[in-house]
């Protein structure tokens, strides 16, 4: 079949203008705007490319990524590869020379304490092993010296601890899980995963607790904001404008600045205890506490998201005929009943838009929740930034945010179940 349309007249293709066969002409223009288009949108896909999808993928590879031990004691991890862990019993002398080998390497290079520091992560005070051996590593004659076993044992005991010797096994391999073990509390022990001693879970804890408090947040954003949105789309424009101004104002106030005045309004020596205090409320020896704990994030999150709350659900208030509550009215309905079952269906979408926002913006929260929770009052972004920034256990924080990226998602799909994310708008 030719691919060019036939003239019904003379049996031949139909031609363009120029010449050409007009479905060949046709295909041509319409690639011609696909390109066109794309090159349009170029700037933007590439620019979600770099800020957003590649650090992602960075994010989910460090998660999981664990070469350096390989490639710092690559004689070892071959010469481990035969060593039984479950019989008791220390490596063979032959491990320990390849230990030996490894290490006189990685002394010169000054990649040993790396290893060491990576090690630590899952066994602490292993790190110390690698730096007090690497100092006399440099100086090792691996010719006319050994045996190994007994010269490394020598120079630090924790050589002959069976545990260490399991941990570089261990964590010997190019990728591993142990990240994501240790962000759920668990470790590899000697019968596969298992839970981490009781004193030492946290991370489900905070993550339990970084949940809730998003909840409760967004519950308190919808409270409080659902009055104010209803104000400004039926009070008249000029007085509208004013109270727009008022709940915009924390855009144009600094983050950091806000969060700080909260310490000073909730701290048991500020402003609101003085004022309880002054008209009796509350005596002198029993100021409230409500700083350094979950009560201060909560209060100061709410006060700092509240405008993304109130913006969409006044955006989709404004677009509600005010005849339809008089419609209701005039058939009999009270203004609760005309208000329940005739405005407030027609306002979910704004609800629902403002909750979206609010508790994926309160779930990553750090700065706030670590200037007024004290211990109590952190979330999870807390300990990622902690882990990215001081401990710098970037595998760790990595783990942990793709655990933070998967419950978000999770939660979002559940929502799109529930609720339909086609009934949420923006206005």
């Amino acid at each position: 079949m030719s691919d060019a349309t036939t003239d019904a007249a003379t049996g031949g293709p139909v031609l363009a203008a120029d010449g050409t066969p007009l479905k060949r002409s046709l295909a041509r223009a319409l690639r011609r705007q696909k390109w066109r288009a794309l090159m349009l949108i170029a700037p933007l896909l590439t620019f979600i490319l770099l800020t957003f999808i590649l650090p992602v993928a960075d994010m989910l590879f460090r998660s999981v990524e664990n070469s350096i031990v390989e490639e710092t004691l690559p004689r070892t991890v071959v010469a481990l590869a035969d060593w039984d862990a479950d019989s008791g019993e220390l490596p063979s002398e032959a491990v320990f020379a390849a230990m030996a080998a490894d290490l006189k390497e990685a002394a010169t290079a000054k990649t040993h304490t790396k290893v060491g520091g990576r090690l630590n992560y899952e066994s602490p005070g292993i790190s110390s092993l690698f730096r007090k051996t690497g100092r006399k590593a440099k100086k090792f004659d691996l010719e006319a010296g050994g045996p190994w076993k007994e010269a490394l044992i020598d120079i630090n005991d924790g050589w002959g601890e069976h545990e260490n010797w399991r941990t570089i096994l261990t964590y010997s391999s190019t990728y591993t899980a142990g990240y994501y073990l240790n962000a759920i509390d668990m470790q590899v022990g000697t019968n596969g995963a298992e839970m981490r001693p009781e004193d030492e879970r946290i991370y489900m804890k905070l993550l339990k607790r970084t949940l809730w408090m998003s909840c409760l947040i967004t519950f308190a954003c919808i409270a409080l904001g659902y009055p104010v949105a209803w104000l400004l789309a039926n009070l008249p424009m000029r007085t509208a404008n004013v109270l727009m101004i008022l709940v915009l104002l924390p855009f144009w106030t600094s983050l950091l600045v806000r969060t700080s005045a909260w310490k000073i309004l909730l701290q048991q020596q500020g402003v609101i205890n003085d004022v309880l205090v002054w008209i009796g409320l509350v005596a002198d020896e029993n100021r409230l506490v409500m700083i350094n704990n979950q009560f201060g994030t909560i209060v100061a999150m709410t006060h700092i998201l509240l405008p993304f709350m109130i913006l969409p659900m006044y955006s989709v208030m404004q677009t509600i005929p005010p005849t339809y509550l008089r419609a209701a009215k005039s058939l009999g309905a009270t203004n609760w009943t005309a208000f329940w079952r005739v405005y407030f269906p027609q306002t979910i979408p704004g609800i629902g838009a403002g909750s979206i926002l609010v508790f994926i913006l309160a779930i990553g929260y750090y700065i706030t929740p670590a200037l007024v929770g004290g211990t109590k009052g952190t979330f999870i972004s807390n300990e990622i930034a902690r882990h990215i920034s001081s401990s710098l256990n970037w595998g760790l924080g990595a783990a942990l945010g793709a655990i933070l990226l998967v419950v978000v998602l999770g939660l979002y799909w559940a929502y799109d179940k529930i609720v339909g994310i086609d009934n949420v708008k923006l206005g």
